[in-house]
């Protein structure tokens, strides 16, 4: 077979609240409408050109008459609005409940386990922001080599530690062991590495970031495609959100390093999925409320979409998508409950307005439908609709 897809998310890149938004505490959020705002409008001519401004009215972009792609976007289904809920449900795979949060803390008992399984003491197990969690635990942490433990309001168990106090091996051996002990009833989403290096008043978080997800429960378009023999390639931290499930990956430490890896897959001879994610826009912008870094991510991106849309074969697709919102404008630095935007782009793509899709699954079933797979998860494909061939 020749052909081959490409599902590439930006990381927390929403375009607006999605129907059940008040009931996440998220009505207002609106990741690229807000910002565009707030930045006085979108200069993105090579997104403008692939069809984001026919999805909704987003300021300084036109709904351009002759799109380069299909474009719409997708309202998410399952429960939850975390990164491994979101590429769950492109996967194919729905939550009837979101994972376990702890608004107030891990309870003793698991803070107390965690100790002895690693044989260091446990400070922080705060809810807070990971760069001020640091800040203020860091300096202990540095004096006694104990582990920093925080969460957030998403599922996360998240562990810091300064590289030159617990080496890297030691840091993500005690991750997993966080990861094997967050069963049920607690199932938390992800346990994530938070390693950092400099000194108190100026330290700064490493590019070694590592995800340890929960297993998903049910097959998943990674699955379908191991069961045929078709590829799948990760570029980030994709595999970590699949309990690295069918998946293979290359991390990266930055979106510009993520946007090289893909083209390089695009350039070489792999065959099958590329998988991709960059995490710049949640990580760096999102949770820090930083709207002009956003915007200049989104522009670095922009930048880059002229030569991945040249490197395209005749039988690629690329599909550019999110997986959950993260409004850097409103007062939460958290989540957002959000639709996602959809483009669809390649040579035998139609310039076709796909509406509101029912659920992320659809851009799963839409590619297994196109590498000849018979799975379809819990969406629909809109290869009918969208796709020649």
């Amino acid at each position: 077979m020749t052909r081959r897809a490409l599902i590439l998310v930006l990381d927390g890149v929403g375009i607006g609240e999605a129907p059940d938004a008040a009931a996440y505490g998220d009505a207002g959020s609106d990741t690229l409408g807000n910002l565009a705002r707030a930045v006085g409008g979108f200069s993105l001519p090579n997104l403008e050109a692939a069809g984001l401004g026919r999805i909704k009215p987003l300021q300084g972009l036109a709904a351009v008459s002759s799109p380069r792609g299909a474009s719409g976007m997708m309202q998410p289904r399952s429960a939850g609005k975390d990164s491994t809920t979101g590429h769950w449900e492109i996967a194919g795979v729905h939550l009837a409940k979101p994972f376990p949060t702890y608004p107030h803390g891990f309870p003793r008992e698991l803070i107390t386990r965690f100790e002895q399984d690693t044989g260091r003491g446990v400070i922080g197990n705060v809810v807070g922001s990971g760069t001020a969690v640091m800040d203020a635990f860091g300096p202990q942490h540095v004096r006694t080599g104990e582990l920093i433990v925080y969460t957030s309001a998403d599922s996360v168990f998240q562990v810091a530690a300064h590289e030159s106090v617990v080496p890297l091996a030691e840091l993500y051996a005690a991750c997993e062991k966080a990861r094997a002990m967050l069963v049920a009833p607690h199932d938390v989403s992800r346990v994530i590495a938070r390693p950092f290096t400099g000194e108190p008043g100026a330290f700064r978080r490493t590019a070694n970031r590592r995800d340890f997800a929960i297993a998903p429960p049910e097959e998943t378009l990674l699955d379908a495609l191991a069961a045929r023999g078709i590829p799948r390639t990760g570029v980030g931290k994709v595999d970590d959100l699949f309990a690295s499930r069918n998946i293979r990956t290359r991390h990266t430490g930055s979106n510009a390093e993520g946007i090289e890896l893909i083209l390089e897959w695009i350039r070489g001879d792999e065959v099958g999925l590329c998988f991709a994610n960059l995490v710049d826009f949640d990580q760096l912008f999102g949770h820090r409320n930083d709207a002009a870094g956003f915007y200049a991510a989104l522009r670095e991106l922009d930048r880059a979409l002229p030569s991945l849309l040249d490197a395209l074969r005749e039988d690629d697709l690329l599909f550019i998508t999110a997986d959950h919102g993260n409004d850097p404008t409103t007062p939460s630095t958290d989540h957002a409950r959000e639709c996602v935007p959809l483009l669809a782009l390649g040579p035998a793509v139609r310039p076709v307005d796909l509406g509101v899709l029912d659920t992320f699954s659809d851009l799963g079933a839409t590619v297994a439908d196109w590498l000849g797979v018979s799975f379809r998860g819990r969406g629909t494909s809109f290869a009918p609709a969208a796709i020649n061939g």
